[in-house]
C-alpha cells in the first residue's frame, strides 16, 4: 500500500497480509478492479498495478498481483489501463480475466460519441495517421511557443521525464480538459521537488487560433502553473497537428467548440514514448504512480497498447 508521495515499493510486502486479514474463513470472494499497470514480471507471473478504490473492501493502492494464467499478462505494459477480477481467499489472492480497458468516447451523449468515432475513422485513413508513434518508439523533436512567448523544443528536456496532455482553454466540460489539467496540477504538487530538474509538464493546445500565449498564460494561472517546468504550448495549426498526430490525438471544430479525443502521454529520460493513456477514467493518483515509476525505473517491457 502506498501513501501519496511515498516510494511505490513502500509497504508492498504487507499487501498480502492485509488482504488475507480482510476476509476470515475459506470462501473466496471476487471484486471488480480497475487499475494502471506499473510493471510486468512474466517470470513471477505477476504485475504491479495502481488500483482504484474498491468500495467497502480496500482503498486505492499500489500492489503486486499474481495471475493464475500467464495469458492474463499478454498485452500488458507500463501505462496500460485494465479491468480485472480480484479473487481473494484466506490464504491466496490473484487477478483473473485481465482486460485492457478501452476508452470509448470523449462525449457524454451518443450523438457526440458518433462524431468522434467517425472522425477517428476518417483520420485513420489519412497519411498523417502513419506518423502515430507506438509505445517504445523515440519521439521526434518538435518546437512550439509557450505562455511566455518562448520557443520550446522537446530536445531541450533530454534526460528528464516529460508528461504531455492536450486541451483547449475554452473547453466547458469539467470531466474533460479541466480534469486533464487538474491531473497536471496534482502532479506539480506531488513532485514539487523534482519539477524542472527531473520532470517537465507540457500542455499542448488543440485550438491554436484562439489559444495564443496570452490566453495560455491566463489559463496557466488558474492552475498555478510554474512556467519554468509546466509549459503551455501553441503554434501554427500545422505545427500543432504535427505534434498531435504523433500520439493519435484527433480533434475538429464542432459548433464553436472542439470535438477531440483525450490523451496523456509519458516520455522517459531517453525521449522514448513509454505510455499513452487515452481517456479520463484514471485518477490523478494513478497518473502520479505511473510518473513515479518512470522517474525511478527504466521500463521493463514494451509494446503497443
Amino acid at each position: 500500500m502506498t501513501e501519496k508521495g511515498q516510494p511505490l515499493a513502500s509497504g508492498l510486502a504487507t499487501v498480502a497480509a492485509l488482504l488475507f486479514a480482510a476476509l476470515p474463513g475459506t470462501a473466496a470472494q471476487t471484486y471488480s478492479g480497475v487499475g494502471v499497470v506499473l510493471r510486468v514480471n512474466p517470470e513471477r507471473s505477476e504485475f504491479v498495478v495502481s488500483m482504484q478504490e474498491i468500495p467497502g473492501f480496500m482503498d486505492a493502492m499500489v500492489m503486486p498481483l499474481p495471475v493464475r494464467h500467464r495469458r492474463d499478462l499478454e498485452g500488458l505494459h507500463l501505462g496500460t489501463m485494465i479491468d480485472f477480477t480480484l479473487v481473494v481467499s484466506e490464504k491466496a489472492y490473484a487477478a483473473e480475466n485481465v482486460r485492457v480497458h478501452r476508452f470509448r468516447s470523449v462525449e457524454n451523449d451518443p450523438q457526440g460519441a458518433g462524431r468522434i468515432e467517425l472522425l477517428e475513422k476518417v483520420l485513420a485513413k489519412s497519411p498523417s495517421s502513419e506518423s502515430e508513434l507506438a509505445v517504445g518508439q523515440h519521439v521526434p523533436n518538435f518546437s512550439l511557443t509557450d505562455q511566455n512567448r518562448q520557443t520550446v523544443a522537446l530536445s531541450q528536456f533530454a534526460g528528464k521525464v516529460v508528461a504531455m496532455t492536450f486541451v483547449y482553454t475554452r473547453c466547458p466540460l469539467p470531466n474533460f480538459c479541466f480534469r486533464l489539467s487538474n491531473n497536471f496540477g496534482q502532479l506539480q504538487k506531488r513532485f514539487s521537488k523534482q519539477m524542472g530538474s527531473d520532470l517537465i509538464l507540457l500542455t499542448v493546445t488543440l485550438d491554436p487560433a484562439n489559444d495564443q500565449p496570452e490566453a495560455l498564460a491566463k489559463y496557466g494561472s488558474t492552475w498555478k502553473a510554474n512556467a519554468a517546468s509546466w509549459r503551455l504550448l501553441t503554434g501554427s495549426p500545422s505545427a500543432v497537428t504535427k505534434v498531435t498526430s504523433m500520439f493519435g490525438v484527433v480533434y475538429s471544430p464542432d459548433e464553436g467548440l472542439m470535438t477531440h479525443s483525450l490523451h496523456t502521454v509519458i516520455l522517459d529520460r531517453r525521449g522514448d514514448l513509454v505510455a499513452n493513456l487515452e481517456g479520463n477514467e484514471f485518477t490523478s493518483q494513478q497518473l502520479g504512480d505511473l510518473v513515479e515509476t518512470v522517474l525511478n525505473h527504466a521500463p521493463s517491457s514494451r509494446g503497443k497498447q
